[in-house]
């Protein structure tokens, strides 16, 4: 079994990630993530070197220290890690809101972020992965924060296309 089977390690992880969002573009992003760019971020950050592969990348050698591998298996399925990803995301943020962790906001578009419960539920994830997801979401997001949504989607379908 991998941890990605299971659903209270990717709920972790999304509530990581939403902390992390907020922490970085809270003033471009104060009602949250939708689910889309939510799932591509978590995805990104679990596999931060699809983005950081040219080996004079300045964050390469920062997420490697933190644990990240290029060479791992996982990256050579990384389209359908993140076709299975996507598919269990709407359930993983049910179960999030469910708890209190996360509300849904809409405003035209469905986003979600941390709820008060949610911030002190992350406070408390201090494992070694959460510290490695955590510098790698802040990556993920400040180098994608500012593209579109179809200009997000175009560069993701690149970086799972063109795998070494």
């Amino acid at each position: 079994m991998n941890a990605d089977d299971l659903a209270v390690f990717r709920g972790a992880r999304l509530l990581l990630l939403l902390s992390v969002a907020y922490e970085v573009a809270a003033e471009e992003t104060p009602d949250g993530l939708d689910a889309e760019r939510l799932g591509i971020y978590d995805f990104l950050a679990a596999h931060p070197l699809l983005l950081a592969r040219e080996p004079d990348d300045p964050d390469r050698l920062t997420l490697r220290l933190a644990g990240f591998d290029d060479r791992a298996l996982a990256y050579g399925s990384a389209g359908q890690r993140l076709a299975t990803g996507l598919t269990r995301l709407n359930r993983d943020l049910a179960l999030l809101i469910k708890e209190g962790l996360v509300e849904m906001r809409a405003d035209g578009r469905i986003r979600y972020r941390l709820t008060l419960q949610g911030h002190t539920a992350v406070e408390r994830l201090n494992a070694g992965y959460a510290e490695a997801y955590r510098l790698a979401a802040r990556f993920v997001i400040r180098r994608l924060r500012r593209l579109s949504g179809r200009r997000l989607r175009e560069s993701l379908h690149q970086w799972t296309r063109d795998l070494p």
